[in-house]
């Protein structure tokens, strides 16, 4: 409660009043003190909610003090919900509440309830609107590398991927993973083993051995090549006993892992039928199951939202660090998430990964075991997820004698305070005839909502100089509707970029976009006042006619003769 807020209950409330939230008017307050307490909360800058709850007395009007409530909340137009208690002597208050259009509630609990599912929404509205910062550790994924490996598995009729391509496909998408190497029998696990330089640890190989530990398929701190060759031997027998019918492989040799104090932690993906590929975070290790502290999220992610998925699960606060456990690495547990997301958005073959356990500490993260699963897909690439990742494959090089070699991509979330500093840098007249009106800087909110798009229903370009990530030069943006046969489109480009062919270069690739989605019709209104980009609408093709605005005209490009 601000101080200020503080200080006007103060004035208006007894001395016993709860000099807190909830705040408690007193059994004996008047219709005037609820009003007055209603008045100010709803105007206090701090509130979002209030809930008013009464309690009837012997000494004071429940429906009296029910009319000032709805009288003040009415003329206020604040969110108000209310909970009169009793039966019979509140009936006469709910039908005065419904009247005004006041959310009432018989029990405190229902009234809570309600009052919760207004919090959670604003909460989710923030974390939906809130700028993501840049990620601060960039990576670049080798996917050609990572289709490969998929590619030859697949031909070779695999549907889990061997450990040993399990590891190296991680390491396409820059995962930490330790050393590995298949071996085909003990004398060749002891022979690798004393490559690596022992100890080692050594695991079974095999599709059909889900959790090798359960049967004995785990030998670890193996210290020279005797204890590796027995170890290998005493594993064969036990997987024969346990589960004969399962196929062996061979043996996957791997450096020895000692990270005292490291938390073990679960990272994967499962395809849903419904909402397709799901990301899966969590406590890890052998009880991870029993344990069931997992959290879901769909990609792609961002860190923003990769952190909200680590959030989300009981051991986070654990990860924190606590007595004399440091703190974990969040920041590379989120973007190993991030990188995690990408592999499952490039490789629509990948139908299932486990990744546990991933050790986390604070000197970073190391993927100790995974599993990964593949299917042939014979759906049109990209389309099993639910949310269309960011277009990558949209990305292209482009060149101008005025400015040079440029960088043209869709735009990313990490692009808002860039978007903020181009249209601060706007002329009047720019930003005018850009926005229709002056702007000279954009809500949190706004920028949000131009930079976090759904790549399926809208697309906007951006370009850069080489070399100047850090200075947007234009932005171009098309909406489809929900058909996506009609599309409109707006452009801005920097004051100080104009007539050197930027806005040309953009708006037509633009239209090449749109042809290849498919959409029949492009429109934009224009200021008339906006001489220079009729012009260059006319130039590309656009037929120019009026709206019912005397101050705006409409550009239309129909059926994209232009190109």
């Amino acid at each position: 409660m601000a101080a200020q807020t503080y200080a006007k209950l103060g004035a208006v409330l007894p001395p016993t009043w709860s000099h807190g939230n909830p705040i408690d008017i007193i059994g004996d307050a008047s219709p005037e003190r609820y009003a007055a307490t209603l008045e100010i909360l709803l105007g206090a800058p701090e509130t979002n909610a209030v809930l008013v709850i009464n309690c009837p007395t012997a000494i004071a009007s429940s429906v009296e003090a029910a009319q000032a409530v709805a009288r003040v909340a009415s003329a206020k137009h604040g969110p108000v919900l209310t909970n009169w208690l009793g039966s019979q002597s509140a009936e006469r208050a709910r039908t005065l509440f419904d009247e005004a259009g006041l959310a009432t509630y018989e029990t405190p609990t229902a009234a809570i309830r309600g009052f919760m599912h207004l919090v959670n929404y604003r909460k989710g509205q923030q974390v939906i609107t809130e700028i993501p910062s840049s990620v601060a550790t960039e990576f670049t994924p080798d996917d050609s590398r990572a289709q490969r490996i998929v590619a030859r598995a697949l031909a070779r009729g695999e549907s889990w991927l061997n450990p040993v391509d399990v590891y190296r496909l991680l390491e396409c998408y820059d995962i930490p993973v330790p050393r590995a190497a298949l071996a085909a029998n003990p004398a060749e696990a002891v022979r690798l083993a004393q490559e690596f330089g022992v100890p080692v640890a050594l695991k079974i190989a095999s599709p059909d051995i889900t959790h090798k530990s359960d049967v004995g398929g785990v030998a670890l701190d193996l210290k020279d090549g005797d204890a590796v060759r027995k170890a290998a031997e005493m594993m064969l027998a036990r997987i024969a006993a346990a589960v004969p019918e399962a196929r062996v492989s061979g043996f996957v040799v791997q450096e020895m892992i000692r990270r005292l104090g490291a938390y073990e932690l679960i990272a994967g993906m499962t395809v849903d039928r419904q909402f397709g590929p799901v990301i899966l975070f969590g406590h890890g290790g052998t009880a991870a199951e029993i344990i069931a502290d997992r959290a879901l999220a769909l990609p792609p992610l961002n860190l923003r939202l990769a952190h909200e998925l680590i959030a989300q699960t009981r051991i986070f606060r654990q990860l924190q660090g606590y007595r004399n456990r440091p703190r974990a690495a969040i920041e590379e547990i989120a973007l190993t998430l991030v990188k995690l997301s990408q592999l499952v958005c490039d490789l629509d073959e990948v139908v299932e990964i486990d990744v546990n356990p991933l050790l986390a500490d604070a000197e970073g993260v190391l993927a100790v075991d995974a599993r990964i699963r593949l299917e042939r897909q014979v759906t049109v690439r990209g389309t099993r997820r639910a949310i269309r990742p960011y277009p990558k494959e949209l990305e292209r090089k482009e060149h101008l004698s005025s400015i040079g070699n440029m960088e043209l991509r869709p735009i990313r979330p990490e692009d808002a305070p860039l978007l903020a500093q181009l249209i601060a840098d706007l002329t009047p007249e720019d930003a005018r005839f850009r926005f229709f009106t002056s702007v000279r800087s954009a809500d949190p909110r706004v920028l949000a909502r131009f930079t976090q798009i759904d790549y399926d229903r809208e697309m906007a370009f951006v370009a850069f100089a080489d070399g100047i990530p850090d200075r947007l030069l234009a932005v171009v943006r098309l909406a489809a509707d929900p058909d996506n046969i009609r599309a409109e489109f707006a452009i801005v480009v920097r004051s100080d970029m104009h007539r050197r062919g930027l806005g040309r270069l953009l708006l037509a690739h633009l239209i090449e976009y749109a042809k290849s989605r498919g959409i029949s019709e492009l429109f934009g209104d224009v200021l008339a006042g906006n001489r220079p980009m009729l012009e260059l609408c006319s130039q590309l093709g656009f037929t120019i006619s009026t709206t019912e605005s005397s101050d705006a005209l409409r550009a239309t490009l129909a059926p994209y003769t232009a190109l």
